[in-house]
């Protein structure tokens, strides 16, 4: 039974991680129809159905979670074996599986992917660009990026990036037309592109510092984006004022086609951490990307 069930475990994993059957074919690069006859090999052996589906959905049923929870980490253990085999014998390959909001990947995660692709190129880094916090031990990740105050205390960091500032900024067309606000109440009457959490769905209040306190304000404006890239180009279109870490507007500030609005009132982040489970650093790829963002990362 164990022999026959073996090679079809991988695939109910992949169905559950990508909470589909097509999502998963394309992952292993098998036919959906391939996938589904493998989960359904399991379902029959064990008797009981390990998915819900429907025509929009798949998702576990009781029997699919307590079956995951029992393998998943089994499994990892059987390629972090055969990877390190691989590494004691020079070579470092598999797939490292990175979980990072958009704005660390010209900030921190594309200068590490271009060492990592000289040094292992038998190493595939995938990067699945996420703003939503994501559970990354329950997505099947092997590591993420966040900024350092929102990382959960059993978790391993890495510094990535220095601490940085947040800007209010806007193009000088923008300025000319409606003004520059002189305090933070001045901002209700500008046009500011406001963004909406995609963890919570709530509209994101900008954190500013005023009389040596943090503040939240509500803004409001024609815009509201999920993506602080985009936010910055509507700011360079002349739509309004955009709140963004310094970093994504650096070349624009120099240049000057942004300018920042009520400096004072700037708040410093932590900066950019990759973090994960302590036991997943004996692994040799999570190794290997460490040592690429010590040897290369201010």
């Amino acid at each position: 039974m164990l022999r026959d069930l073996l090679p079809h475990l991988p695939v109910v994993l992949a169905v559950a991680r990508r909470n589909g059957f097509a999502a998963a074919a394309a992952e292993l690069g098998m036919s959906p129809s391939a996938v589904s006859h493998a989960v359904r090999a399991v379902e029959l052996r064990l008797g009981t159905p390990l998915f819900a589906r429907t025509t929009r959905s798949v998702a576990l049923t009781e029997a699919g979670t307590a079956l995951l929870g029992a393998i998943a980490p089994a499994m990892r253990d059987i390629e972090d074996a055969l990877e390190r085999q691989g590494s004691a014998a020079g070579r470092i390959g598999g797939v490292l599986r990175i979980n990072a909001p958009r704005i660390a990947l010209p900030l921190a995660i594309t200068p590490i992917l271009a060492a990592l692709a000289r040094r292992h190129p038998e190493l595939v880094v995938e990067v699945i660009a996420d703003d939503a916090l994501t559970d990354i031990v329950a997505a099947g990740f092997d590591a993420g990026v966040r900024l350092g105050e929102m990382i959960a205390q059993d978790m391993v960091a890495v510094r990535l990036t220095p601490p940085f500032r947040t800007a209010l900024v806007a193009s000088p067309e923008y300025l000319a037309a409606r003004g520059e606000p002189k305090t933070i109440a001045e901002l209700s009457q500008h046009n500011c592109i406001g963004y909406r959490l995609l963890a919570s769905g709530a509209a994101y209040a900008w954190e500013l510092r005023e009389g040596g306190k943090d503040v939240a304000v509500d803004v409001a404006g024609s815009a509201r984006v999920t993506d602080a890239l985009h936010a910055r180009e509507l700011a360079l279109a002349g739509i309004g004022i955009a709140y963004l870490f310094v970093p994504l507007a650096a070349a624009e500030l120099d240049a000057g086609r942004l300018r920042e609005v009520l400096p004072a009132h700037a708040i410093e982040e932590p900066g950019l951490f990759l973090y994960f489970p302590r036991r997943a650093a004996e692994a040799p790829k999570l190794r290997a990307f460490i040592e690429a963002v010590r040897d290369i990362l201010p």
